[in-house]
């Protein structure tokens, strides 16, 4: 055999599988027995197959509300959910699940998942970090309701993550109002992320970035403000080095310290 027929009756073969399949399931779906979809929504789940388990359990979710099965179900669509990377509603889903279900065996997890699908749900850090920020409020909340949980290592990682991406992201907005040539703005947003990250590993290139931005917030000013802001440089770059004083960014801070102190001395000397 050819291999181009083989691959078209191999290819035959899945098409005929597949509308089997289909077949099967809209059976099910068409079904009047609520136990039948149960019965296969669980089939489905333990196959991996999340997609029609959760079209199966959303379906009989009205059905077995206040029934043993109703917590299986609600449980089992918020991890559909989750591992068909809807987020977002696999964490209200979650959190619907131990509000109403406080006293199950499963509220704990639920509420550990809820977290985490938020935290899931977070973008890049160069994104709106809404959903991230929410993750680490909800972490920080389950660690103090369940501090002996076994979740406890990794909620607090999730929170560890996080930050570590809100902080990236507020660097890099401060750099680029830098990068854009707004120095005023850019100077504000170096000192308000040092007050919101007091233990960044960013602050020695924050306090260096304060020194470019100055100097350069001094060559371009009016002559009137220039001296008022090449002493400022220089405060900034005294700032660095006492803080930093094998620092990095020492060599280049130093230019900028140079030509500031020549700036300032001939601003002395010409109106002596």
């Amino acid at each position: 055999m050819r291999v181009r027929e083989l691959l078209f009756y191999c290819l035959l073969a899945g098409i005929v599988g597949l509308g089997a399949s289909c077949s099967k399931f809209r059976k099910i779906e068409k079904s009047q027995d609520w136990r039948v979809k149960y019965e296969a929504a669980q089939n489905y789940y333990e196959k991996e197959d999340y997609y029609h388990a959760a079209l199966l359990f959303e379906q009989i979710r009205p059905v077995v509300r206040g029934l043993p099965e109703g917590e299986n179900v609600e449980f089992s669509l918020a991890y559909c959910q989750y591992y068909e990377r809807t987020y977002l509603l696999a964490s209200a889903q979650f959190k619907s699940f131990y509000e109403t279900y406080g006293r199950s065996a499963k509220a704990e997890e639920a509420h550990f998942m809820y977290a985490y699908s938020l935290y899931a749900a977070s973008p890049e850090y160069n994104l709106d970090q809404t959903s991230g920020i929410e993750a680490m409020a909800a972490m920080q909340t389950f660690i103090n309701q369940f501090p002996g949980s076994e979740f406890v290592d990794q909620a607090s990682k999730v929170i560890i993550e996080s930050q570590e991406k809100l902080e990236q992201k507020n660097f890099e907005n401060a750099k680029l109002y830098l990068k854009i040539k707004r120095y005023k703005a850019a100077i504000i947003a170096f000192d308000s992320f040092r007050e919101s990250f007091p233990d960044s590993h960013y602050l020695e290139e924050v306090a260096f970035l304060k020194v470019e931005a100055q100097f350069k917030l001094a060559t371009q000013s009016l002559p009137s403000l220039q001296k008022e802001r090449y002493t400022t440089v220089i405060e900034f770059y005294t700032e660095l080095i006492d803080n930093y004083p094998q620092s990095q960014f020492l060599r280049e801070a130093e230019k900028y310290y140079s030509e500031s102190i020549t700036k300032v001395n001939q601003y002395k000397t010409d109106n002596s």
